[in-house]
């Protein structure tokens, strides 16, 4: 199948990176760096908007099977939104899709999941997360916790769970298709998820949210993001799967990876380095 987006065939499964486009964000939402030492990281890996973070999603296609991996952040506030033009420009549509994998229900994962009245939008897929990803924006104590932002959070979640109930399905360790096996990356959220294909000596992981400015938090493993719920989870479990990357030669693709959509981790330093792959 040829077209012109960035994709990895992993045994029976082509695995496609999506561009939802990006979202207007700000080094200042991290913490444990110096602002002017993350603006000179991104400035010497050539990105032109120092705070702007790139939005993917990735179609998994094979075995029959039309999986595709978070749905970006659809039409909410003015970010994102580019998710059904890729889907087009890989031959596929909304109504295509049997499952919907949400790595967690932070809204530039789950806003395209709604339409602008607020109804399914992948209208024949089951929508499979965490168990503990549900139970956190279900949870009444947090929602009274949360500041404005975060309490629209909880609401465009719980909203966005509701709209699709009926198809809401959890993972529970086992495989979702063969050889795509859901991985329990806790920190940013509580359920927070990747997913690793193996086939043969091939193994790619999607791994969600690991990091929002690849160049800064490979480099310095520690630095962590406002939108973390547990900024000391997200960085063990950080500096756990870049070595894990590493030691095994795992392909990544994440969420806020770039357009490149896949890279790899390599050991610099005292941290790593994302060397984005290109085909």
């Amino acid at each position: 199948m040829s077209h012109p987006l960035p994709f990895r065939q992993i045994g029976d499964f082509q695995i496609t990176a999506l561009s939802d486009g990006t979202m207007s964000a700000s080094l200042d939402f991290l913490s444990g760096i110096e602002n002017a030492d993350a603006i000179a990281i991104q400035k010497s890996a050539g990105i032109a908007e120092p705070g702007d973070i790139h939005i993917n999603c990735y179609l998994i296609r094979g075995q029959g099977r039309v999986i595709l991996v978070d749905a970006g952040a659809g039409p909410l506030n003015n970010a994102g939104g580019q998710l059904i033009a890729s889907l087009a420009v890989a031959g596929v549509s909304p109504d295509d899709v049997d499952t919907v994998l949400l790595t967690h229900c932070h809204p530039d994962h789950i806003g395209g999941l709604l339409d602008p009245e607020k109804r399914p939008v992948f209208k024949h897929a089951e929508i499979m997360l965490h168990p503990l990803e549900a139970q956190h924006w279900q949870d009444d104590e947090k929602l009274n916790m949360a500041n404005e932002r975060g309490q629209r959070n909880f609401r465009l979640a719980r909203q966005t769970l509701n709209a699709y109930a009926q198809k809401l399905r959890f993972f529970n360790g086992h495989k979702i298709a063969d050889a795509i096996l859901p991985v329990e990356l806790p920190g940013h959220t509580p359920g927070h998820t990747g997913f690793q294909i193996d086939a043969d000596d091939q193994c790619l992981l999607i791994w969600g949210d690991i990091v929002h400015y690849p160049h800064i938090q490979s480099a310095h493993p520690d630095v962590s993001i406002l939108f973390d719920t547990d900024p000391v989870q997200a960085e063990e479990t950080r500096r756990n799967i870049m070595e894990h990357a590493v030691s095994k030669k795992m392909l990544i693709a994440g969420m806020h990876l770039g357009q490149a959509g896949f890279a790899s981790v390599l050991r610099a330093g005292n941290g790593y380095c994302i060397s984005c792959s290109e085909k």
